[in-house]
């Protein structure tokens, strides 16, 4: 009995384990399915507020982003009919519509034309001419007629010898030619309407000083380098001697630039002449100053002197009215003269051609000079590239 007892126990106990047990595992998996319950609401009440904040921060974004947009009253305008502030006005349910528009307005955007005036700078602005005109080194007198005549030496045989007493002297011969150089004119002209030359400011200062310095250029390159057929003046350096070397010819070793020169002064003083300028392009004379000594010297410190470029004693004058590449070097005080039949003038004409109904003015711009080239052998003319062939040794 006490054996069927302690077994009826054991089973009254093991029950009450087993209930315990899985009244402990139904516990727990209560809890758990509670948790995540918890756990699931709270996640989503967080996903929702979060979502609420980026919701709230992009339209704030987009109002700020609204409100900084630059826009044109035109573009305002369109967008605001777009949004249809004038549908009730078109459908015919309203008299009238309003609305507001805000827009920025812009110089860009919504001026047309020259709204704002501009500051004007007075007078023209160009570029400089040439500092230096060829007249102005040259011995310069007026004429009334349109041919100046001179008469120069053109052969001269010397007699004069020493003699014994009671000899008979030898006897000298020269001979003597008349030149003429006529007088040419050099010229241009404008056509400018009335009211160009009424309404511009300046305008007729600016063509009276600008004009004639142009004309004067082409004087330049007359002075120079005319051809001597009409209607061209017959240039210094047409009329001029050509470089010789002569006993410096194939005497000098690595010949440069400025070896022409000095070659070319020992020309003119073996024709008993002081050259008084050496004309040179700009780009010659500055590749003169680099030229360098065997010890790298440069030797422009040893002939060139003064602001007033000098070389030998000799005055250095830089005018583009001389080709680079080449030279002229004389005596121009004495070689040669400039004649002024009617100088420089600047002239206004309303009766030329159809001016009259055309509503033209037409302005001349005009001169009329002659050359004498009193004496060709007080000047040397050539091309330093011929110039130093010559000079250079074998």
């Amino acid at each position: 009995m006490e054996e069927n007892l302690k077994n009826q126990l054991d089973q009254i106990s093991n029950s009450i384990d087993s209930k315990i047990e899985k009244s402990n595992n139904d516990v727990a998996n209560t809890i758990e399915v509670k948790a995540s319950e918890i756990v699931k609401s709270e996640v989503t009440e967080m996903s929702n507020k979060l979502n609420e904040r980026f919701d709230a921060f992009e339209v704030a974004n987009k109002k700020q982003f609204n409100a900084n947009k630059k826009m044109t009253f035109k573009g305002a305008l369109s967008e605001a009919i777009e949004n249809g502030a004038i549908e009730g006005l078109t459908k015919g349910n309203s008299r009238s519509a309003r609305f507001e528009i805000k827009a920025d307005m812009t110089v860009g955007a919504d001026f047309t034309g020259e709204v704002i005036p501009a500051d004007r700078v007075a007078g023209y602005k160009f570029d400089p001419t040439r500092p230096v005109h060829i007249r102005q080194l040259l011995a310069q007198g007026s004429t009334q007629s349109d041919v100046v005549r001179f008469v120069k030496e053109s052969g001269y045989s010397n007699g004069a010898a020493a003699h014994s007493e009671g000899v008979t002297l030898g006897q000298s011969d020269f001979d003597m030619t008349a030149a003429d150089a006529n007088v040419r004119k050099i010229g241009t002209y404008f056509r400018i309407s009335e009211e160009m030359l009424a309404d511009t400011p300046q305008l007729t200062s600016y063509l009276s000083a600008r004009a004639p310095e142009k004309l004067l250029e082409v004087e330049d390159t007359q002075i120079l380098s005319g051809s001597g057929v009409a209607p061209q003046l017959s240039g210094i350096i047409t009329d001029s001697t050509a470089f010789a070397a002569g006993d410096l010819a194939d005497s000098v070793d690595n010949a440069n630039e400025f070896d022409v020169i000095v070659a070319s002064l020992n020309q003119l003083a073996i024709a008993n002449y002081n050259a008084d300028t050496i004309l040179l392009n700009p780009t010659d004379f500055h590749k003169i100053l680099l030229l360098k000594d065997t010890t790298n010297n440069y030797i422009k410190d040893q002939v060139y002197g003064g602001l007033q470029p000098v070389f030998m004693g000799v005055k250095v004058v830089l005018n583009t009215a001389i080709a680079a590449g080449s030279f002229l070097i004389g005596n121009f005080g004495v070689g040669t003269q400039l004649w002024v039949r009617e100088g420089v003038n600047v002239e206004f004409f309303r009766e030329d051609g159809t001016n009259v109904r055309d509503g033209f003015v037409t302005v001349r711009v005009s001169e009329r000079v002659a050359l004498t080239n009193y004496l060709p052998n007080a000047f040397v003319k050539g091309t330093f590239a011929a110039a130093i062939a010559d000079l250079e040794t074998p």
